[in-house]
């Protein structure tokens, strides 16, 4: 579950971690925009700009990408649409989390979300 910290309010309820080379490697490449019900969660070996940048290709629905910092604290946010072949974050990251588009609308920057 992922939630914000500040309201305690739930913002998607199923979480997945994308914890192995290959999972963070496949993301949501070829992945069913009906099967997308849940956060995508991952974690960087060091927070950065450049090794949290994202792209789309083979990702045939938007999506919605929330950055957040070492404290887990939101420092940016972008809805991606398919096949953009890069987004890097504006400030450095060590967590991001994919979402379904139209969740990210309930994340505003500075706020802290954790997960379960």
């Amino acid at each position: 579950m992922l939630i914000n910290s500040n309201s305690g309010k739930k913002i998607i309820e199923k979480t997945k971690i994308a914890n192995t080379p290959f999972s963070r490697f496949k993301g949501l490449m070829f992945e069913k925009k009906e099967n997308f019900t849940y956060g995508l969660i991952f974690e960087l070996e060091k927070e950065g700009k450049i090794n949290s940048s994202v792209h789309m290709l083979f990702v045939f629905f938007p999506i919605d990408i929330v950055y957040l910092n070492s404290q887990k604290i939101v420092v940016d946010k972008a809805t991606l649409n398919s096949w953009i072949l890069n987004y890097t974050p504006k400030k450095a990251s060590k967590y991001f989390v994919e979402l379904p588009k139209g969740i990210g609308d309930k994340i505003k920057l500075g706020e802290k979300l954790q997960w379960t």
